[in-house]
């Protein structure tokens, strides 16, 4: 029987508390451009003309333009489609669904005509920040027959599996592997290869008994993958703004955010030899944030429409609990069916409770209006995603996850544009553009041996960058108001259905979304 030193088994711990990784923070830290009907046919660029209740998301002063009272409630349909080529075998899935997006309240109070301070606004709105409904499917082959059952052998290797047969027997033969710390530094990936005859031995007699030189798995004839993601990023807006010789607007907005998460996946594959094999996973999140939002609009010339806006949002500072539990069944030659199934050991799933720490986000903006009926927008975001940090709820570090964070995600520039011309005294048209930059590294990949050992799901998906396109129509009457809008945003990605070491061709992705958004308003 191995032994394990003290030093080996702290560091085990150590190990074993290391979570989360990159896809995991750029999950809960994306953004959708969502809000009323108005904000999102205009692309979103709205932060120096402000007076719509979206604003108080991206500029909180553009609420301090508001000159009466504003009810509002936005809801739609989301289309979300995913096109996969796995080596030529092409896949499609779509989610069509009905969301609730956006709700708000403006209060405006007029201080005075010749008071510095000309009106003092409040206002509160809730709008979805994510939507995660979406599903994806992946089959077909990948070259040279590689298979997930590849990085299994290479995780145990790696966890030191390489000294004599009875090191395997005892993994094997463990009543549970995954709490037992005589185990730690074992991936839960691997465990469960190798208690699957997934995963075996190769071994060379010596005088002293067959020893572990090797491990080996199996070879794919065919690869099939599917996911179906549900839940959303919801927040909750409530500002303070005013009004300063109508000239100079500022506004503070004190952002809470409530995230709920799961996902399915399942991942098989068609072994030589008329074997075969089924991972399903199970992951859910649930958790609360808190962040700050300032934002200042001036117009430099007096008689002038022309407006500049300034922003800066504070980190979301995030607390989280995720839930996660796996089952795999296999079907080999020489074996039959087996299943191993985590719930049978973690009683019934893995629970952690971590912190997530989001970047700084600076926003400048400029818009005016020309001749009294077309409005304008520009402006310009940045975040350094690979700032962001992950730790215990206790404050310390994840080490090895926010080091996965830093080297592999980017700084993220937006660019939104937005026009707004009225064709007469109670209808509008509207468009936008906006373009977001990728995220994360294209030779980025998911080493969960290292971030964290307990994942079972070693799939991943590199995004590029985003782009969107809306399109708007709006009324306005004396006191009531609608408006509909409908965007597309559209990206590629890399797939990836695990990891290994030589590397493995990339599936390729095509992501569309068409999203159909209607607003209905009281102004007075």
């Amino acid at each position: 029987m191995k032994k394990i030193s003290m030093i080996a088994l702290l560091l085990g711990c150590m190990s074993a508390v290391m979570a989360q990784n990159q896809y995991d923070v750029v999950r809960y830290m994306d953004d959708d451009l969502n809000g009323t009907a108005r904000f999102v046919g205009m692309g979103g660029a709205m932060s120096a003309l402000g007076a719509d209740i979206s604003t108080i998301g991206t500029n909180p002063a553009g609420i301090g333009l508001f000159r009466g009272n504003d009810v509002t409630v936005s809801f739609g349909m989301n289309n979300n489609q995913a096109k996969s080529d796995m080596g030529g075998s092409v896949a499609n899935e779509k989610r069509t669904k009905a969301s609730f997006d956006q709700a708000g309240l403006v209060w405006s109070t007029k201080i005075g005509n010749k008071t510095n301070i000309r009106y003092l606004n409040f206002a509160f709105n809730y709008h979805k920040r994510a939507n995660f409904n979406r599903q994806f499917s992946t089959s077909g082959q990948y070259a040279n027959g590689a298979s997930l059952t590849w990085q299994m052998a290479d995780m145990l290797l790696n966890a030191g599996y390489y000294n004599t047969e009875v090191d395997f027997a005892e993994l094997y033969d463990a009543e549970n592997p995954y709490i037992d710390e005589y185990f730690y530094g074992t991936p839960f990936l691997g465990a469960l290869g190798a208690r699957t005859h997934l995963v075996s031995p190769i071994l060379q007699s010596s005088e002293s008994g067959d020893r572990i030189v090797g491990m080996e798995g199996w070879k794919a004839l065919s690869n099939q993958y599917y996911s179906r993601e549900e839940g959303s990023v919801n927040e909750y807006d409530i500002n303070m703004a005013v009004n300063v010789q109508d000239r100079y607007y500022f506004g503070v907005t004190l952002g809470i955010y409530t995230l709920d998460y799961n996902r399915y996946s399942s991942y098989g594959e068609t072994l030589s030899g008329n074997g075969s094999y089924t991972l399903n996973n199970f992951y859910s999140a649930d958790g609360s944030g808190i962040d700050l939002k300032l934002g200042a609009i001036v117009r430099p010339f007096a008689y002038s429409p022309f407006r500049i806006g300034l922003a800066i949002h504070t980190p979301i500072w995030y607390s989280i609990t995720e839930r996660y539990t796996a089952n795999l069944t296999s079907n080999l030659p020489g074996f039959g069916e087996m299943t191993e199934n985590l719930a049978d050991y973690l009683h019934p799933q893995y629970v952690r409770d971590f912190r997530l720490t989001t970047p700084w986000r600076f926003n400048v903006s400029m818009g005016t209006v020309v001749g009294g009926i077309m409005a304008l927008d520009a402006e310009y975001e940045y975040a350094k995603y690979s700032s962001a940090k992950l730790s215990e709820t206790d404050g310390s570090e994840y080490i090895n996850g926010t080091a996965a964070v830093n080297e592999s995600l980017k700084g993220v520039h937006t660019f939104r544009i937005g026009m707004e011309t009225k064709v007469s005294s109670t209808f509008s048209v509207r468009a936008g553009y906006n373009f977001r930059s990728a995220l994360i590294y294209d030779d980025s990949y998911k080493n969960i041996a290292d971030t964290d050992e307990t994942r079972t799901n070693p799939e991943y998906m590199n995004t590029k960058s985003l782009q969107a396109v809306t399109v708007g129509l709006g009324y306005r009457g004396k006191l009531f108001y609608a408006d509909l809008a409908y965007k597309y945003d559209f990206y590629k990605a890399d797939f990836y259905a695990f990891d290994l070491e030589e590397g493995l061709p990339a599936v390729k992705v095509n992501n569309d979304r068409h999203q159909l958004l209607f607003t209905l308003g009281v102004h007075f």
